[in-house]
């Protein structure tokens, strides 16, 4: 069983390869059990998908518009349908809150500062919702209220201990997210580090990921990545 000590280092992995979802999901359980148990740390698993839809608790089927596009995976995180794909890093967030508050909302909080710290060392600016979660950025040269979204966010919690997590677009295909509402919001539409004009390796924004993550949440000591 892990000391007390090592309970406040995060271990963090990252998958050089896309990860089946069924496989991450499985992996991701596993792991979540085992924190909840006291016997295994933290763990934060950066990584990507094949093309998918995901299905949150609050999903709305008429929100799926091209159900044959892509595999559709029902999930028991919260939220909406969203995409995942090639091109966008997920941050699969498995997190004791009950070493960090037991506050739900202050925890997502945390996570969007999180997000938002990391697009500022890109020097894009993420800006949050005091009604719908996420990270959003301003898109002035499309209008003075145009905004889109760059990062999703969707969790689950089972004996306080966080799964799930976050997304956000580097360079994927933004045309897949048109087989969907994304989270259920018509309105706005979805971007990427790469639709606004950058080119980061996926590497580079690991990096700044981590940075962001030492500086607000804490230490971490790299693993290998989780298996099913």
């Amino acid at each position: 069983m892990p000391s007390a000590a090592e309970l406040t280092v995060v271990e963090w992995a990252i998958s050089d390869q896309p990860v089946a979802y069924d496989a991450a999901l499985l992996a991701m359980e596993s792991r979540v059990a085992r924190i909840a148990d006291g016997t295994a740390p933290e763990l934060i698993w950066l990584l990507e998908h094949p093309p998918l839809y995901t299905a949150g608790t609050s999903a709305r089927m008429s929100d799926l518009l091209q159900p044959e596009r892509f595999p559709v995976h029902e999930t028991g995180r919260g939220g909406q349908f969203t995409y995942h794909g090639p091109g966008q890093r997920i941050a699969y967030v498995m997190l004791d809150l009950r070493l960090r508050g037991r506050d739900v909302r202050s925890f997502i909080g945390t996570l969007e500062a999180w997000i938002i710290a990391t697009l500022a060392s890109f020097n894009v600016r993420g800006e949050v919702r005091t009604d719908r979660v996420g990270v959003w950025v301003m898109r002035p040269e499309r209008g003075p209220a145009v905004e889109d979204k760059i990062a999703a966010i969707g969790l689950r919690l089972r004996r306080w201990v966080s799964f799930h997590g976050l997304s956000l677009n580097v360079e994927p295909d933004l045309e897949h997210f048109s087989g969907i509402v994304p989270c259920g919001v018509a309105q706005h539409g979805v971007t990427s580090l790469a639709d606004l004009g950058l080119t980061p390796q996926m590497s580079d924004v690991d990096m700044a990921l981590e940075q962001a993550f030492l500086a607000g949440i804490a230490p971490v000591r790299h693993v290998t990545p989780p298996t099913a």
